[in-house]
């Protein structure tokens, strides 16, 4: 599958100086040891390739000396490969399971910084941040990989060309014909349902229809689940069981602020703080906190006290919601109030896939802006609705007071403007 991280992998490959070691963070299943391995097929002569979870060899010749001589001795002779600088790419897998590789990493760019080497794993970031883990904090570079995007969903059905006719229409403001429309409209539906997870969009593709998708996701689910249980203590693992769960449930409220009750009778933060910091270092849950002022710069003026879970994949919450698929596929604008919280999972996951931070806005409860971002010194504001019906008076409130650069109204109408918001189709959200 077509990955827009390429590109990234590409921008590192190419640097002329100044590379580091690259972390390739990402929740369980979203593709990262497939992505770099056939990033190092394609793009070098030769992959020395390592994995620290399924091999004790390895990973226990890290626990002496991390000399990177000594280190490339060892694995060329463990690889059979011939490690040459710019000609290989070193791949570390897993590498959360070795402390003492990811210390490495601060030898190799400070004394090998000719030899290209990329790692992933997965909870990455619960490691480093949970463990005692001498992380070589300026010697490495990080990027994230999320699910597949409603974009990168198209390119594995072959819709490159639809694609590019949306992208045409967001850059002109231009409406797309009314097939294409319905075309780009019924895909995005279908994408709710299977998600961005790889296995399901190939078990998608594989079968062409949408029964055995939930398998699929369920085993997914289940491998989190799993993780829980294993990489946190038993206590705290049946409170990020109890969080995660709750996920669902939080967003079927019309104030989908997260609230500790729900996840357990007598909830608070004290209880189920580390539990959703967790949830969030793993990947698999994206947290969108409260602004109490469209201000710049935002992050500044954000309540730490409030925010909103999302699921990091729109098809695992649709799955594990239990809506019928034909109620998401409907075409009328049925009566549902989660179909509203799909839609805003789907957009949060769209705006973090292309690195923006999330972040709401409440107005002494009148009102609420599902989204406003900073971008390039501006402030953009981002309402979501699922159907044609885009009447809010949240946004023009948010207009009146914080003079926003730019205003998107995210729904089911076709591109265009309307009262100077400009109106983005549910299917074009990745090019924000």
């Amino acid at each position: 599958m077509k990955r827009k991280i390429t590109e990234d992998l590409l921008r590192w490959k190419n640097r002329p100086s100044g590379r580091m070691p690259l972390l390739v963070y990402g929740a369980r299943q979203v593709g990262k040891t497939h992505i770099i391995r056939e990033f190092g097929k394609r793009h070098y002569k030769n992959v020395a390739y390592f994995n620290f979870e399924t091999n004790q060899t390895v990973a226990s010749y890290f626990a002496e000396n991390i000399v990177p001589e000594r280190i490339l001795r060892f694995l060329e002779a463990e690889s059979r490969e011939r490690i040459v600088p710019g000609d290989t790419l070193i791949l570390f897998d897993e590498i959360q399971s070795c402390e003492r590789a990811l210390t490495s990493l601060k030898y190799f760019n400070e004394l090998t910084p000719e030899y290209h080497i990329l790692c992933a794993g997965s909870l990455l970031g619960v490691a480093i941040n949970r463990e005692q883990y001498s992380f070589p904090v300026g010697n490495v570079d990080s990027v994230m990989l999320f699910p597949l995007d409603f974009e990168e969903f198209l390119w594995a059905l072959d819709e490159e060309r639809l694609c590019a006719e949306i992208r045409r229409g967001f850059d002109a403001d231009e409406a797309l014909p009314d097939a294409l429309h319905k075309k780009a409209l019924d895909l995005y539906k279908q994408y709710l349902i299977v998600g961005g997870m790889p296995r399901a969009i190939l078990e998608y593709a594989e079968t062409s229809g949408l029964l055995t998708v939930p398998d699929v996701q369920n085993k997914i689910i289940n491998d989190y689940i799993a993780d829980m249980a294993k990489y946190a203590s038993n206590a705290e693992s049946v409170k990020i069981r109890a969080a995660y769960n709750s996920i669902p449930v939080q967003l079927a409220k019309e104030n989908k602020k997260f609230q500790y009750k729900l996840a357990r009778k007598g909830g608070t933060a004290v209880i189920f703080g580390a539990a959703i910091e967790w949830l969030a270092f793993a990947g698999i849950v994206l947290k969108c906190e409260r602004l109490e002022h469209g201000f710049l710069p935002i992050s500044v003026y954000r309540d730490l006290s409030s925010f909103k879970l999302y699921m990091s994949d729109v098809g695992l919450l649709t799955m594990k919601s239990g809506i019928p698929p034909q109620i998401v596929l409907s075409a009328s604008e049925i009566e549902n109030g989660f179909l509203g919280a799909i839609a805003e999972n789907y957009v949060a996951q769209a705006l973090a896939s292309n690195r923006h931070d999330l972040f709401y806005w409440t107005n002494d409860g009148t009102a609420e802006l599902d989204f406003v971002l900073q971008q390039s010194g501006d402030i953009i504001a981002v309402e979501v609705k699922t159907g044609t019906h885009t009447k809010s008076k949240s946004l023009r409130m948010f207009e009146a007071k914080y003079k926003p650069a730019r205003s998107i109204r995210v729904s089911s109408k076709n591109f265009g403007f309307e009262n100077g918001v400009k109106s983005v189709p549910l299917y074009a959200v990745f090019c924000v």
